[in-house]
């Protein structure tokens, strides 16, 4: 009995079922087609030159087993690989290539080279000036890794989130993890630290980071070169993919619709995705609906400015990591008076230094802070913080930063923690979670009870609003 092609490979198949993960199986195998069995000899066909290099690299050794088993040690197989999208369904006239299957005397395995217009194909398709071969570079600074990472409030649930990512990649609840927030607050310094983590625990895990405008060069070089085939083939390979400032996709229909399918692939098959943007997704303008609801199937979290304790911890981290010596009162000054984010605080920091190392040639002082502050942050920026706040409403009613923590229902102790929170609300850019976390670790309701009992007090208590008023002048000077 003459055994059709279509038979042998189902019995390859079940072989490989048996043998392989379920997504790895669908996707590697389910896409190959059985085309004709002659002298012993199967061809197969499959979907792209890049797809037969992956088989060729990672599971010629099942496939040679599949075959022996079922045709014998005499057994060979061909491949025929679609070059032309539009041509999916043809088999005449498409480039092919040979693997030879080594008899059982060993040796190695040889096999043809697929080739196009007379070039060979590159193995890694989105291979662009400037981006390296993905196997040795995942594109992460050593210097973004969690030991550099100050926790704090500001950003205590991502980085939680981030160390559960870390040590399961792909199967956690926080598939995708989107870390939103303003300029400078440490989301690719975040998202790099997962990343290196994942390396660190999971070294066999294709890690790669990326910035949203590299992708999109890269699309848009696949299209030029028509080869989105091998683009998307190469990206259903990454185990973890980290993609910075995905609002930079706006408006890029093409982009999106590629993606699109890249995500669902890599989310379907258990990969871990991690995004970062400027803003969360139900405010992102000019992304497709079906891309934004997948954005919130994982975990969405905020990266919020820092307060003044973590302020203080970066500050005196980086002083730490340079080997310098500069006072507490020093310290205190900048943590107080920069509060917008940490990139404007190191900044700050590195003025300092030089300021004292090149310039003045002296030991770095309150009065040289001062100066420096003055020229790189705005009067409003500098002055108003919660932590001013607190300390200004604590001086005005006589009371010490503990008592207004307390837990007292005393009137005056209430109406002081009120007033501060109101002022925090109209004076920061804090949200109303982080007030109340900063003064006394109350919850949002709280502070959102302060505020209309304050705004109250103001309609109906002259003297109240007049306090209050002096309060506001004491914040800006």
């Amino acid at each position: 009995m003459v055994e059709t092609c279509e038979h042998v490979w189902s019995k390859c198949m079940d072989f490989f079922r048996d043998n392989l993960q379920p997504a790895t199986y669908k996707t590697w195998f389910e896409p190959i087609k059985p085309l004709k069995i002659s002298n012993n000899v199967l061809t197969i066909q499959v979907p792209s030159p890049f797809f037969y290099e992956f088989l060729e690299d990672k599971y010629i050794d099942l496939l040679k087993k599949a075959l022996y088993k079922e045709l014998g040690p005499g057994a060979k197989l061909e491949y025929q690989v679609v070059v032309d999208k539009s041509e999916a369904d043809k088999t005449k006239g498409n480039d092919t290539g040979t693997v030879r299957l080594p008899g059982h005397n060993g040796g190695d395995i040889h096999s043809g080279m697929p080739r196009h217009n007379g070039s060979p194909v590159i193995k890694n398709p989105f291979i662009i000036p400037g981006i390296k071969t993905i196997d040795l570079d995942p594109q992460l600074n050593p210097n973004n890794s969690f030991h550099n990472f100050i926790e704090g409030d500001c950003n205590k649930v991502a980085c939680s989130a981030g160390n559960a990512i870390a040590s399961k990649p792909g199967k956690t609840p926080f598939n995708p993890l989107f870390v939103y927030g303003e300029s400078g607050l440490g989301k690719t310094h975040l998202a790099q630290a997962i990343g290196l983590k994942v390396k660190e625990l999971h070294p066999n895990k294709t890690v790669l980071y990326l910035s949203a405008n590299q992708f999109q060069t890269q699309y848009t070089e696949s299209v030029r070169n028509n080869t989105q085939n091998d683009f998307v083939n190469f990206y259903k390979l990454i185990d973890f993919l980290i993609i910075d400032d995905i609002h930079e996709l706006s408006g890029k229909e093409g982009t999106q619709n590629t993606f699109f399918h890249i995500f669902n692939h890599l989310h379907q098959s258990g990969k871990q995705l991690i995004l970062t943007s400027d803003k969360p997704p139900f405010q992102l303008q000019g992304v497709e609906q079906r891309l934004l609801s997948r954005f919130k199937w994982g975990l969405s979290t905020e990266l919020e400015s820092p307060d003044y304790l973590t302020r203080k911890a970066i500050l005196k981290h980086k002083v730490y990591q340079e080997g310098l010596e500069i006072g507490d009162d020093v310290i205190d000054y900048l943590a107080e008076n920069i509060t917008a984010n940490i990139r404007e605080l190191e900044g700050a920091l590195i003025s300092l230094i030089a300021q004292s190392t090149f310039i003045t040639h002296k030991e770095v002082d309150i009065e040289m802070a001062q100066d420096i502050v003055s020229k790189l942050i705005k009067t409003s920026n500098r002055t108003i913080s919660i932590e001013k706040i607190q300390r200004v409403v604590c001086d005005y009613f006589e009371l010490s930063l503990d008592v207004l923590h307390s837990k007292s229902r005393k009137r005056e102790i209430v109406q002081a923690r009120q007033i501060a929170m109101y002022l925090a609300k109209n004076y920061t850019k804090n949200s109303l979670q982080n007030i109340g976390q900063q003064i006394g670790k109350r919850d949002h309701a709280t502070v959102l009870h302060a505020c209309k009992t304050v705004n109250n007090l103001m309609d109906t208590d002259k003297s109240f609003k007049s306090s209050l008023k002096e309060l506001e002048l004491k914040l800006k000077f």
